[in-house]
């Protein structure tokens, strides 16, 4: 397809015919209802991808438990224990610590939105814990099912294509983030353990995938690349018009964000970089508890902290990392001077963390529901009762046809007095002295 055919089925796609005003405000009038639908077409979607994935999911959380447990017995259940002990209501810090990292990604999300359309905090607070909840719930499809989740769960706030496109801006932005910690980490184990071979050549593989990673992000950033095309091609029976028109200003709002919003785009990244920092401090502040005797140091925590990022990236689809990040963390644990089973103990407090952030966004999700309930059942009875008052006025109007007419000068007659039929007009008076005569 040539780029002006593609121009011209862009244009056909946002040309489109639209619904007249009242209907849509017919449609888009109980909002409850519209949330409703798309409530259940997001459990529908889920439960499609659930039953997709269920041998290979069942398959990958298996192995997982597997692993997660011949770690533990292999760390020391005793070992372990003891460490946990030792947090104690040290755990409620990490937890304010990690409340740090929701906080600014949450800030950042409300950046990432452009005028004229605005988010307040607290409801893409509330987005991104429900959001991460669902991820939670459903693992194998964390990043596709939980990210789309969060602008859809604001929509009564936001338009729909507006909190979709900056939940993707801000997407963007951490994964430069994320791919500037991990190279920084990788590097300093470069320049730091000389005798760690498998640690280094994990790093050195890290940093290759990461150069053709940046390299193929400048190029297509650089050409504005337009990935709306490979959707024109396909035949119309595969898509719509609307899903077309909807890529096209997805992608000129992504690309076209710093052009529009220069003076955000440093702020947005200095959240992102605390977002990495608060994560160094979680590490920093558990390991005081659980290994008094081998007490941590900054650059140590930076380097576990940026291992964990690597693992996440890379194990996204294993259920809350079980498994993997006790034998990545412990691994690495050692050959920064701590025992094993403060490396494992480590990544049990993260998983208990996720958990506890996990419950929240749970209960936030039952909250909704229960208000969305609440905001349908009431929308019913005004519906209904709205329904029995036209209802009572037509049967009234069946039994008095007369009380339901409108007064003679509404219905245009005539507001002058009529003779009274037994006096004759006086021109019926002159066709009764013809006649006699």
């Amino acid at each position: 397809m040539t780029s002006s055919d593609w121009n011209a089925s862009v244009t056909l796609a946002m040309s489109a015919p639209r619904e007249s005003k009242k209907s849509k405000q017919d449609t888009c009038a109980p909002v409850v209802y519209d949330f409703m639908d798309l409530s259940d077409n997001i459990a529908n979607t889920s439960d499609r991808r659930r039953s997709r994935f269920t041998p290979l999911g069942a398959v990958v959380a298996a192995a997982a438990a597997l692993l997660f447990i011949y770690l533990v017995q292999r760390a020391g259940v005793r070992q372990i224990s003891a460490g946990i002990r030792s947090l104690g209501v040290g755990f409620v810090l990490v937890l304010a610590i990690s409340s740090v990292r929701h906080v600014v990604r949450s800030i950042a999300w409300v950046l990432c939105l452009e005028p004229p359309h605005r988010l307040r905090f607290w409801d893409a607070l509330r987005a991104r814990l429900m959001g991460d909840a669902i991820g939670n719930l459903l693992p194998f499809a964390n990043f596709i099912v939980s990210e789309p989740a969060k602008p859809a769960l604001i929509r009564d706030r936001v338009p729909l294509m507006a909190g979709f496109s900056s939940i993707v801006i801000e997407n963007v932005f951490y994964s430069i983030s994320v791919v500037v910690f991990i190279a920084c980490g990788m590097v300093a184990v470069l320049l730091t353990f000389s005798e760690a071979k498998i640690f280094r050549l994990v790093s050195l593989i890290t940093l290759a995938v990461i150069a053709v990673v940046v390299a193929s992000a400048f190029v297509l950033v650089r050409k504005q690349t337009r990935f709306s095309r490979a959707l024109a091609l396909l035949p119309q029976k595969y898509f719509k018009q609307k899903w077309l028109a909807n890529a096209y200003t997805l992608e000129d709002r992504v690309y076209g964000f710093y052009r529009r919003n220069s003076a955000r785009f440093f702020p947005i990244l200095l959240l992102e970089a605390c977002f990495h920092l608060a994560g160094v401090a979680e590490i920093y502040a558990t390991l005081l508890f659980i290994s008094p005797q081998r007490p941590p140091t900054l650059f140590t925590a930076f380097i576990l902290e940026s291992v964990n990022r690597l693992i996440t990236m890379v194990f996204k689809f294993v259920p809350l990392r079980m498994g993997v990040d006790e034998a990545g963390t412990g691994k690495v644990s050692q050959i920064l001077q701590f025992s094993e089973p403060a490396g494992v103990t480590l990544a049990i407090v993260r998983k208990a963390r996720d958990l506890c952030w996990a419950l929240v966004g749970v209960a936030l999700l039952i909250h909704r529901q229960i208000v969305l309930r609440k905001s349908s059942t009431a929308s019913q009875s005004v519906e209904g009762a709205t329904f029995t008052r036209h209802g009572d006025e037509a049967a009234d109007q069946s039994c008095n046809p007369q009380s339901s007419l409108p007064p003679p000068a509404v219905r245009g007659e005539s507001t002058r007095v009529r003779s009274s039929p037994s006096t004759p007009s006086p021109h019926a008076e002159r066709g009764l002295q013809k006649s006699t005569s």
